[in-house]
């Protein structure tokens, strides 16, 4: 199991947010946020901040961090760590089932994350064989976007999705989270794009669009 930080916003939660860090971080990069956010009306909420491994990254020159996968290449598409992501994703479903199993419904679950984060939220989510609450895409991209179709599962075909990116970010160039964001659409899933004056990073306006995202797909009907 992978070692992970955990916030609980009242006794006894309902409700979980597994939150994914990105590249050369770890799981107390997004803990400080948790404060940050409006969570007014929504449930118990358990966040879940796990840590990934650390590997070699080819595209640091080998220097050992933690990473979901390795990245060959600059342009993120080249020669894509498919093994690595597959490895990480069955680590992460863990977590996933953790919860399920802790009494939080699938469908009570948000799978959230940044950059590397987010594309393994987008990997994961899409292909999860259980409806989930919402899936938070941030400064990222779609990875192994070729097998999507195939392996998608319709589970999660109307799960929404929030995707955010920083309009000068030269991490994850806009662009290529634009192509993931028009691949989604087209493929008929419920995507809200939404883009910040900023660069890698999150920004207060981001955080107030992530606060109404939580309580749009948290807050149950009465």
């Amino acid at each position: 199991m992978l070692p992970c930080i955990e916030l609980e916003t009242a006794p006894n939660p309902t409700a979980a947010v597994i939150w994914l860090h990105g590249l050369g971080a770890d799981g107390n990069d997004f803990v400080p946020i948790v404060p940050e956010l409006n969570l007014t009306g929504c449930p118990g909420i358990r966040f879940v901040f796990p840590s990934a491994p650390s590997m070699p990254v080819t595209v640091n020159s080998g220097y050992v961090m933690p990473a979901w996968y390795d990245i060959i290449g600059r342009n993120l598409m080249d020669q894509e760590d498919a093994a690595g992501i597959k490895r990480s994703a069955a680590a992460i479903i863990e977590l996933i089932e953790k919860e399920a199993q802790r009494g939080v419904a699938y469908d009570r679950i948000v799978l959230a994350g940044f950059s590397q984060g987010c594309a393994m939220a987008l990997h994961i989510g899409l292909r999860f064989p259980h409806r989930l609450a919402g899936i938070m895409a941030l400064s990222g991209y779609l990875p192994l976007a070729a097998s999507l179709g195939i392996e998608k599962h319709s589970a999660n075909q109307d799960t929404p999705i929030f995707m955010a990116h920083g309009l000068y970010d030269t991490v994850v160039v806009p662009e290529r989270a634009e192509a993931s964001y028009a691949m989604l659409e087209k493929m008929a899933y419920k995507v809200e794009w939404n883009e910040y004056p900023m660069e890698h990073s999150v920004n207060r306006e981001e955080l107030v669009d992530i606060s109404r995202f939580l309580q749009e797909v948290l807050i149950q009907p009465q």
